[in-house]
């Protein structure tokens, strides 16, 4: 009996404790709470939303009712991309109290809007439009959110084909991944691996039906201490642009630096300094097809918004000119980035948050006009752009097949690297590429010379490759034009040959090799594209590039004496011919000698249609009779 006593005394102090404890509980949770939503105003002070997170989350555990930590944790979370979650909060407030504040309304449209939900968030935004007393800058980024909502709706009822393939992990990794670019062909890789808060150039080589395992650039372009990326490779894959930030010898945060490849890897980089690189921000180049022109991203003075994209020319000098903004078809009061000019030189791609879209970065491409007018940008459509951040788009040399960087559930980690077949109204025009290995007739062995292409019509210098880069190279030319190409090298015969490229060109490469001969007596050479009126001697314009390449190879090889030889067709009496071609081959010599090269070394004669070198029974038979070329002189 007195233990029954005693065991029940226990019982009743056990619950009495019990009670009072449950009484305090409601003053500790307040104690607690208070103290979390002291840290995070601290944190929310020093806009350190991160930090601030878990200390909102801590306060609204233990005091769920407490409807402005529930907002102040919305707007850290949204501030920081966690877009979802942020929404939750703010439907919370909303539960608790739907008149608020209008800024809920605005941030559960925003992160809806950022999480895909564009019939959710557009109301939203609509709402927050009434808000009295909105600000103008306010008012603007509610209006283009409203666009974003409404061409989203509407794109994602007409969606693309588009079926992204990851490029696996011999390119992708758990870290991150983007800006690829690719060589003519498919040849090359080379692309940005952000490592902890170190970012840094990888590159892999084409194998037949894959990619191998990617490796760091060779050479001296990645360092232990700074940032390497945002990188731009020549099609040739001769010249590396890149960015390198907060470098020793940098003009800004980060700046365009240029390194060319070598036998023993890729050269010591150098900054090219000013105007290109200033004391803003400077990154993101792509170079055109033939090096003369850089596109790159500036948050420089003069620009339409935070970051603009701008270009710059090749100057006679080797130095850069001014840049220029690529003007307001491209650019927007917001942001944008990555541009890619295609070999075409007429076809840019580019991400942006500016023009109508789904999300935080979309890919959009402009395409220049007959006037050198960037028309107003496209966006490339869903889902190749979704809610999500799209950047670096590069289009290979076939222009179907696209690369860029996307971060998606399927991925490897982070941002990784796919491919994708481009739709058939985002393609750019047609490219050629042009190849051609260099040969010594006489040994075979390699050998290294100054190859030139120029627009057949206009004469225009479109494309150059210097002894230093080797015996083998390579040009991407737009599709349907006629070119000519010539090549040089000290102590050999000239070199010259007309490409004609048709519209609808195979994207396959137009692979040659060529054998160059050493100057001796009695070599002969025809001048591919002297130019004169029927049965007339006046030399027409036309006829310029061609001299003047002569007048190098002379100038090149100073001993050097030649005899110009003129050549008709079987047409006419053999007398008229004889003095035609005579006249024809003096007008070419009095050229010369307007260039300053010495009479002694030069001499002319007219052989009518003495010497054939076709049948002159066929157009096209005539057409290679009547020719000038010249012979080497004792």
């Amino acid at each position: 009996m007195k233990s029954f006593a005693c065991t029940l005394i226990v019982c009743i102090l056990c619950l009495i404790s019990e009670a009072l404890f449950s009484q305090n509980l409601p003053g500790r949770n307040e104690r607690a709470s208070t103290k979390a939503y002291q840290n995070a105003s601290k944190y929310l002070q020093q806009k350190d939303y991160a930090s601030a997170i878990p200390q909102l989350r801590e306060t609204v555990r233990l005091n769920p009712s407490f409807i402005k930590a529930h907002q102040q944790l919305g707007d850290c979370l949204r501030l920081t991309g966690a877009y979802e979650e942020a929404g939750k909060s703010y439907r919370k407030v909303l539960e608790l109290d739907p008149g608020y504040s209008s800024l809920t309304i605005f941030g559960l449209a925003v992160s809806d809007f950022y999480c895909g939900l564009y019939e959710s968030a557009l109301p939203g935004f609509r709402k927050y439009l009434e808000t009295p007393s909105l600000s103008a800058s306010s008012k603007a980024l509610v209006e283009k959110h409203i666009k974003d909502c409404i061409f989203s709706i509407q794109a994602i009822k007409n969606p693309k084909a588009f079926v992204p393939v990851n490029l696996g992990p011999e390119i992708n990794s758990p870290e991150q991944e983007y800006f690829p670019v690719v060589t003519a062909g498919n040849k090359r890789l080379v692309f940005t691996r952000r490592t902890a808060n170190n970012e840094d150039l990888y590159e892999s080589v084409r194998a037949p039906g894959s990619w191998s395992a990617s490796v760091e650039l060779d050479g001296r372009i990645n360092t232990p201490d700074f940032n390497e990326g945002s990188q731009s490779i020549s099609p040739d894959g001769n010249y590396l642009f890149y960015s390198g930030c907060n470098k020793p010898d940098g003009q800004g945060r980060c700046d365009i630096y240029i390194s060319r490849r070598t036998p023993s890897g890729w050269s010591e980089p150098y900054n090219p300094g000013a105007p290109l690189n200033t004391g803003a921000w400077e990154s993101q180049a792509s170079v055109s097809s033939n090096g003369r022109r850089i596109y790159f991203v500036s948050d420089r003075k003069g620009g339409y918004g935070a970051n603009d994209i701008w270009y710059a020319d090749l100057q006679a000098d080797g130095s850069w000119a001014a840049p220029l903004n690529a003007g307001p078809n491209i650019n927007t009061p917001y942001n944008e980035h990555s541009p890619f000019i295609y070999p075409d030189n007429q076809t840019l791609y580019f991400s942006s948050d500016g023009w109508p879209g789904f999300g935080r970065q979309d890919l959009f491409v402009s395409k220049c006009d007959a006037s050198g007018f960037w028309q107003k940008a496209e966006n490339l459509g869903y889902p190749v752009n979704t809610a999500g951040e799209q950047s670096g788009l590069t289009i290979s040399t076939d222009g179907i097949t696209a690369y860029f960087a996307s971060e998606r559930p399927e991925g490897l980690g982070g941002m990784d690297i796919y491919s994708f077949v481009l739709a058939p109204e985002d393609r750019p025009r047609r490219v050629f590429v042009i190849e051609r290995s260099l040969r010594d007739a006489a040994t075979g062995e390699k050998a290294e010379g100054k190859i030139t292409i120029e627009d057949y019509e206009s004469g225009e210098l479109l494309f150059e490759h210097d002894a230093l880069s080797g015996p083998e190279m390579l040009a991407v030319l737009p599709a349907g034009k006629q070119y000519t190409l010539r090549i040089l090298k000290e102590g050999y015969m000239p070199y010259a040959e007309n490409i004609s490229v048709p519209e609808m060109v195979p994207s396959e490469s137009h692979s040659q090799s060529v054998e160059l001969r050493k100057i001796k007596v009695q070599e002969q050479a025809v001048l591919k594209n002297i130019f004169f009126k029927t049965d007339q001697y006046t030399l027409l314009t036309a006829s310029r590039t061609e001299l003047n390449f002569l007048v190098r190879f002379l100038t090149d090889n100073p001993s050097v004496r030649i005899e110009i030889g003129g050549h008709t067709d079987s047409e006419g009496t053999e007398e008229w011919n004889l003095k035609l071609s005579e006249n024809r081959a003096k007008e070419v010599y009095k050229y010369l000698l307007n260039k300053k090269i010495d009479p002694v070394r030069l001499s002319f004669k007219g052989y009518g249609r003495r010497l054939p070198i076709a049948n002159n029974q066929t157009d096209e038979g005539r057409q290679q009779n009547r020719r000038t070329s010249f012979t080497i002189q004792p």
